[in-house]
């Protein structure tokens, strides 16, 4: 039988733990709580609880607002994120995989260069980018930030530390001798081997792109284009002359944590699924 840490271990793990937990959802409980006010009530009564709730009356005006350019934010966020994330792991899963599994000259120099793309921050790209997109006539169009939010450095990185401890080369091999072409294997047994990877770099890509304020802030002038993060700033300045713009803020910004909350708990059964079949693979 295994014996249990000490019970002060236990009390201290436990307690880091819950002012961890409360450090998380303190403002996502007072995100819900503002989400229901008027925006007299949202300066003028206490923040961390009820006051004349109409939480439906209110998120209905912040979806209607100047002919429903919230939802157009919505719908630019989801293509922007979705698209890009998808993209993004497939194109993370075939690099790991070709530098894991495939030995050809210079392997480890591009890796290596890689592993140099996850130290720079994406501020210091931003303004490069839009000087290139913009050189070639994509600046303010949807490819301004759909494009480089398809390159994913850390996740080149995971896939190749998870594609050399999770696709066996015996494997391979036994696929390759059955007539299987390279294509077919990495569609059919290399990426489902991968699943677990691939669900992190999806989910990871997806929160990076969808709460991306920089890129598109440089790419976009286009209102029509903006993603939520852009537009709310763009509310939120706006304020001093609209004060109802204060609360169609704080409701747009819970509304736009909905979708992250969702996908979070579609896709953790799967990080479930991964940990359990490694446990009992020999």
């Amino acid at each position: 039988m295994s014996q249990q840490p000490p019970l002060r271990h236990r009390v201290i793990t436990l307690s880091l733990l819950s002012v961890a937990t409360i450090y998380f959802l303190v403002p996502v409980y007072w995100l819900t709580v503002s989400a229901t006010k008027d925006t007299g009530d949202l300066f003028g009564t206490f923040g961390f609880w009820f006051a004349n709730p109409h939480p439906v009356d209110y998120l209905h005006d912040v979806l209607t607002y100047d002919d429903g350019i919230y939802v157009t934010w919505m719908l630019n966020s989801l293509l922007y994120a979705g698209v890009g994330a998808l993209a993004a792991t497939l194109l993370s899963a075939a690099a790991g995989y070709a530098l894991a599994k495939f030995v050809f000259r210079g392997r480890e120099a591009i890796f290596n260069v890689i592993l140099a793309g996850v130290l720079i921050p994406g501020t210091a790209l931003a303004l490069p980018l839009y000087l290139l997109f913009s050189e070639v006539g994509l600046a303010n169009t949807y490819w301004a930030v759909l494009v480089p939010s398809v390159v994913s450095p850390f996740g080149v990185y995971l896939c190749r530390i998870y594609a050399s401890a999770a696709v066996p080369d015996s494997l391979l091999e036994a696929a390759r001798i059955d007539g299987a072409g390279e294509t077919r294997i990495f569609g059919t047994v290399v990426l489902r081997l991968m699943s677990p990877a691939l669900v992190t770099v999806f989910l990871f890509q997806f929160v990076h792109i969808w709460n991306n304020f920089f890129l598109p802030l440089v790419m976009l002038n286009d209102s029509d284009l903006y993603p939520i993060q852009l537009g709310l700033v763009g509310w939120q300045g706006y304020a001093d002359r609209a004060p109802e713009l204060y609360q169609y803020t704080v409701g747009g910004a819970f509304m736009s944590v909905i979708p992250l909350m969702v996908l979070m708990g579609v896709l953790q059964r799967y990080w479930r699924t991964g940990l359990a079949e490694g446990s009992v693979k020999t």
